[in-house]
C-alpha cells in the first residue's frame, strides 16, 4: 500500500509558516501546485484551515527539511511510518471444510426452523451452501431428508456466534413487531384493571371483616384465668 500525506494541504499551510522551503519543494511534497502554494504563503487562499505539523504527525523528519533547506533542488521523501496497518481483504464466499461439509444439511435445517426470519442470502453466508439446497430442505425435497437432524451451525463450526447474530439482527430490523397473539400475552383491559381494589383497602376489608364479639371474649377469658388460679391458692 503506497504512502500517502496526511491533510496536504494543512501540512502545506504549516510549512509555508514554519520553513523556509521553496513554493515548488513544498508543491511536489504536498501534491499541490505551485501557484496554489503561493497563493496560501499571501494568505489568498485556505484562510480557514488549521496548519499541521508533519512533523508531531511523523510524516516528515527534522532532518528532512534541514536538507531540503539547504538544497532547492532536494524533494521531501516521507518518512516510514512505525506501524504498518494491514490490508483489509476482500471478503469472498465462505470456505467449508471438507471434513464438515456433511454437516451443512443439518446446519441449514436448524437455521430455517429456530430463524425462519433469515432469507436464503444470509443462510448462504453462514453455512456456505447453495440456495437450490436451501429449497430443498425447506421443501424436503433432499435426498437425505430422512435422515437430517437439526444442529447448530455454531456448534458445528461452520460459522461464529458473533456472525449469526449479526445476521439474525438485520433480517430482524425488516420484521413487523410481533402481536400479542404471537407473543401469547394475556394483557387485561383498562377497564378491567380500574376495577381492581389495591392491596391496602383488600386488607382493611379483613380487618374490618374479623368479629368484635369474638375478640372481647378471647380477652376476658384472658383476664379471668389469674383470677381463679389465686381463688385456688386461697384454699
Amino acid at each position: 500500500m503506497a504512502q500517502t500525506l496526511l491533510m496536504p494541504k494543512a501540512t502545506a499551510i504549516w510549512l509555508v509558516d514554519n520553513t523556509a522551503l521553496s513554493f515548488d519543494q513544498i508543491a511536489q511534497f504536498c501534491k499541490l501546485h505551485p501557484l496554489e502554494v503561493k497563493a496560501i504563503a499571501d494568505g489568498e487562499a485556505a484562510q480557514g484551515i488549521k496548519g499541521l505539523d508533519p512533523i508531531s504527525t511523523g510524516q516528515l523528519s527534522r532532518d528532512e527539511i534541514a536538507r531540503a533547506e539547504a538544497n532547492p533542488n532536494h524533494k521531501l521523501k516521507l518518512s516510514e511510518p512505525k506501524v504498518r496497518v494491514p490490508e483489509s481483504k476482500r471478503r469472498g464466499p465462505r470456505y467449508t471444510p471438507v471434513s464438515k461439509r456433511q454437516d451443512r444439511p443439518n446446519a441449514i435445517l436448524w437455521l430455517v426452523r429456530n430463524h425462519p426470519e433469515l432469507k436464503d442470502a444470509q443462510i448462504s453466508r453462514l453455512v456456505g451452501t447453495t440456495k437450490s439446497t436451501i429449497e430443498q430442505i425447506r421443501e424436503r425435497t433432499h435426498w437425505n431428508s430422512a435422515n437430517l437432524a437439526p444442529m447448530d451451525p455454531v456448534t458445528l463450526g461452520l460459522c461464529s456466534q458473533i456472525d449469526l447474530d449479526m445476521e439474525v439482527e438485520k433480517a430482524s430490523k425488516g420484521r413487523p413487531l410481533p402481536t400479542a397473539a404471537e407473543l401469547g400475552a394475556t394483557l387485561q383491559s383498562a377497564q378491567e384493571t380500574e376495577r381492581l381494589t389495591p392491596s391496602y383497602e383488600r386488607e382493611e376489608e379483613k380487618e374490618k371483616e374479623i368479629d368484635a364479639d369474638a375478640v372481647f371474649r378471647k380477652l376476658s377469658s384472658l383476664r379471668s384465668a389469674p383470677k381463679d388460679e389465686d381463688e385456688e391458692d386461697q384454699y
